[in-house]
């Protein structure tokens, strides 16, 4: 949207129309300091959009930052200093171009998205949200508009108006595939599962194939108790991507959190056999294996894991945990303070945390049977 903004807003040439020049007695001027100014803003235009379609924006903002020193009433110039520091990503430098291009253009519903999107990038939500409602107000067909004023409610947690904004879009356009998953993602979040249910039930007849539509119809009907629909969701998902690996870890996600052990096992499972070394899916089969407490083979997976991956801190902590659990105290300490090496040097404080608490207890256990055993 941004590059059709600029395309359209911030690259008219200005057009010089020399006139005759007549011979007189003494040298004359061939141009006025007027139209002087203007070839100079005409180069400036011209160049400033050179640096941009060769990726150079520092001095393509610089370019146009000297066009602005000689135009100061063309909101065209401050459209395009703004686009350009989006291009840097310094969107506060945009946001004030663009608003001293609103400041000259108050009209120009593009000035007010962009504006928006500027403001919505350094977490002002929702001014973000008054900038796109402008734009709405002046261009309320833009369903551009209608979407970046829904995303910026929704980071705000204004969810019941994000929501309504959402419902809004899918007037206009039914079949927007943004709408329906961002909309119902907000809505199983807000345990609204039969609102939830009735979006994306009328989503998946518009769109069959798509897997992450089902796989969220899959999620609410779990979560309001309807299991049996819940999970021929999830084979109608599986079924569309048979040999996708990435469906079958997911599917054992949703089992996971719906506290389906067995179940998500399977599926997880069938996603590590599909892709051997799909590394979430072996972690995950040994977190089931440690929600059931069947702390055996949780050794054997998260063995596996370290095996596989040996940078990953998860599992050696996690195979601290199963050992633990199994009385293999000197083990787990070895598996714990690997995880801790590695949890230190990624900066995972809080990990960090977590297991020197864990090898702490696990000292104190030691201790305390050897001073039975005396």
């Amino acid at each position: 949207m941004l590059l059709k903004l600029l395309s359209s807003t911030s690259f008219f040439l200005i057009t010089l129309v020399i006139s005759s020049v007549y011979v007189s007695t003494q040298p004359q001027p061939v141009f006025s300091l007027a139209q002087t100014n203007k070839v100079e803003l005409n180069d400036l235009l011209l160049a400033g959009k050179q640096y941009v379609e060769k990726q150079n924006y520092d001095k393509a903002l610089l370019t146009y930052k000297k066009a602005a020193a000689l135009d100061q009433n063309n909101p065209e110039i401050f459209s395009g200093i703004g686009y350009v520091q989006t291009l840097r990503k310094d969107y506060a430098g945009a946001t004030e171009a663009y608003q001293q291009a609103i400041n000259l253009s108050p009209n120009n519903p593009k000035l007010h998205y962009a504006l928006g999107f500027s403001l919505g990038s350094v977490g002002e939500n929702l001014a973000a949200a008054a900038a796109y409602e402008q734009a709405i107000e002046l261009e309320p067909d833009n369903l551009q508009n209608h979407l970046g004023l829904a995303v910026v409610l929704a980071r705000a947690e204004e969810y019941d108006r994000a929501i309504a904004v959402y419902k809004h879009i899918l007037t206009l356009a039914p079949d927007n595939e943004e709408a329906h998953k961002i909309a119902s993602r907000i809505l199983i979040e807000q345990q609204r599962y039969p609102e939830a249910i009735a979006l994306l039930q009328q989503a998946v007849k518009q769109q069959p194939y798509d897997s992450a539509l089902r796989l969220k119809l899959a999620v609410a009907l779990l979560n309001q108790g309807e299991e049996l629909a819940g999970l021929e969701a999830l084979e109608l998902v599986k079924r569309t991507a048979a040999q996708n690996h990435n469906i079958y870890f997911q599917a054992g996600n949703i089992l996971y959190q719906a506290e389906k052990y067995d179940l998500a096992l399977a599926e997880y499972q069938w996603a590590a056999r599909l892709k051997p070394d799909f590394i979430p899916a072996i972690e995950a089969v040994g977190k089931v294996y440690l929600a059931q407490q069947n702390y055996f083979r949780a050794i054997i997976e998260f063995r596996r894991l370290t095996e596989i991956a040996p940078e990953n801190p998860m599992g050696y902590h996690n195979l601290g945990i199963a050992l633990k659990a199994r009385n293999k105290n000197e083990e787990a300490i070895a598996a714990l303070n690997q995880a801790l090496k590695l949890y230190q040097s990624n900066g995972k404080q809080d990990e960090v945390q977590q297991v020197s608490q864990l090898i702490k207890e696990i000292n104190n256990r030691l201790i305390t049977q050897r001073h039975n055993a005396n």
